[in-house]
Order: structure tokens, then sequence, then C-alpha cells
């Protein structure tokens, strides 16, 4: 899906990933409104005007741009979406060489999202930025990428440039290990299954888990998805007490970080809450929290005692 629209907000040109679009309009039994006409045409991938952009990308490196790139700033009322497609057995890496797009605390205005997969999904959004610092490299979890870029019909600012490349999944080097030493198995799925069977309950004092865990935060759980047995979230940072090898996206001066929950109710992360998460990183960047991993609820009378562990470091 390229985008969904409503309201009197008009899209910009959108431009296909395909030789094929489809085009679906829902009402329900409500209010209505007075409806819309559009026009499409044919054109070749490379031939573009000012308002075109977006298309599929399939070669093993290449860039992309805002319209204008590097000459004007992008035209208002522009929607784009670049569709980045690897072989199967491989993932993509994304770099933004320059990036300027108008500035706002909630990027409401013009913003550019980055999904895995092939389609526009908050669930698979990676992140959402704005603002003129350039988010940090993303890597694709599998062989597909979704770039959106949407500009209002009021500010404009400079644009972007992009990068992206194609890299091997990286092989395990093992075929099978303990989670950690504290429960030790020794085949396929049972470590994952052993562990989620362990009572859940933390173990340790803030100040005790606050030495031992590789990150420290306090954030608020903005989505959530279930995998297999996990769940995987992602943590808009209100405050970071210890960064580690935690990878941070960032746009302007909204920061957000990804964590896997290991067990996906062992601790129990709801949406829309704030929470102190403390825990050790995966190699991919991510938060990895087991069952005995420190979580507890953020409250403004943590901020004082956490300041002050930040502070002794």
């Amino acid at each position: 899906r390229i985008g969904r629209f409503c309201g009197t907000f008009r899209p910009g040109a959108l431009v296909s990933s395909g030789n094929k679009m489809m085009v679906q309009m829902i009402s329900d039994a409500n209010t209505a409104g007075n409806g819309f006409m559009a026009m499409f045409s044919a054109a070749e991938p490379n031939e573009r005007g000012d308002r075109y952009c977006g298309g599929r990308l399939e070669r093993p490196s290449g860039s992309f741009k805002t319209p204008n790139w590097p000459d004007r700033d992008y035209p208002a009322g522009v929607t784009c979406v670049w569709h980045i497609v690897a072989p199967k057995n491989q993932l993509i890496e994304l770099k933004f060489e320059k990036f300027d797009v108008e500035r706002d605390n909630y990027c409401r205005y013009d913003f550019v999202a980055v999904f895995n997969g092939g389609e526009i999904n908050d669930a698979k959004r990676i992140g959402k930025y704005c603002g003129d610092s350039p988010p940090a490299p993303i890597v694709s979890e599998r062989n597909e990428l979704l770039i959106q870029f949407l500009s209002d019909l009021s500010l404009t600012a400079d644009g972007f440039i992009g990068h992206y490349k194609f890299r091997p999944k990286k092989l395990p080097t093992t075929t099978a290990s303990p989670v950690t030493t504290t429960f030790p198995v020794t085949t396929g799925l049972k470590p994952t299954v052993a562990l989620c069977q362990q009572k859940c309950r933390r173990t340790g004092t803030l100040e005790s888990n606050y030495c031992s865990s590789n990150f420290v935060l306090a954030g608020t759980v903005i989505t959530t998805v279930t995998r297999g047995g996990s769940l995987h979230a992602t943590v808009s940072i209100i405050n970071i007490y210890k960064e580690g090898n935690l990878a941070i996206q960032q746009a302007g001066k909204n920061m957000s970080a990804k964590i896997t929950v290991v067990c996906k109710q062992c601790p129990l992360l709801r949406r829309g809450l704030n929470y102190i998460i403390m825990g050790q990183v995966g190699e991919d960047g991510r938060g990895k929290i087991m069952p005995n991993s420190f979580i507890m609820m953020f409250k403004t009378k943590n901020q004082k005692l956490l300041d002050a562990l930040k502070n002794k470091q």
C-alpha cells in the first residue's frame, strides 16, 4: 500500500513501484464528503517531473532523493514512496547523507518514514524522521524496505539524499547454545521454551541492575508486535541514562530504540505506558529483555535516583 488518505488534505503525486496500481475508496454509513477527482498517466521509470518521485529499486546499490535536490527546496504537497527489494538471502543497509525536512517535535507535517517490508504498516515502522539531523544508519530485518516521504501544503526545506546497498545476512555461528548461563539447555527451540517457563520476577534493586545492565532508559512504548514467542517494541525515549551498545534512532530532538522482550509477556510491556527499562543489547543493536530483567513503571520521583547513578559513571 502506497498510502491511505482522508479529510481535505490533497496527496501529492503518487508513483507506482510497477506497471499496475489499484485505487480503493471506502465509505461508511455515516458522514459523507464531496469526494475526489484524480488523473493518471503512464511514463517510463526514469521519466520524472518536478513533483514526481519514488518507485521500485532493485539494483545492489543506489540512491534516492527529494524532488529538486540539490538545487531547490522540495515542493509542497508531495508524496513519494520508494520500495527497495533485495534478493531473499540479503538485507538492506540504508544511510542518509544529507537531511533537512521541516522540523516539528512530532513530525506531523513533513516527514520521512521507513518500514520493514513492502507496505505502509505502523507495526513495521522503523522510524519517522524530520528536522535537520540525519537518521542513524538503518538495516532491514528482511529483504524489503519501504521509504515514505510526505510534505504538506505549507513550509518546505532543502530535502534529502539517501543511499542504500544490499548486504548478505549474517549466518549464525552456533547451532544451539544456552540463552543465559542461568538457564542452560541444549537443543533447538528449548532455550526459549525453558526460559519462558521460569517464574516472571525481576531480581535485584534499581541500583544493582543499573550497574549490570548494558543500557538504561526511561521511555514510552509506542508500538508492539508479537513474532513467535517474543514481543518487539519501539520505545520513544524520555531520557537515556546508560546507552551502552543500544542502537538509537534520532529525528531532530526525538529519540527511539527497538526492544525485544524474549518471552512476550514476561515482563509485560503495554503500549502507551512509560517504563524504566534496563537490559542487555543484541548484535543487531536492539535491547534484549529477559524474564529477570529490571522493568518498572517510570515515575518522576525515580528521576533523581537515576540521575545520581548516571553521574557516578
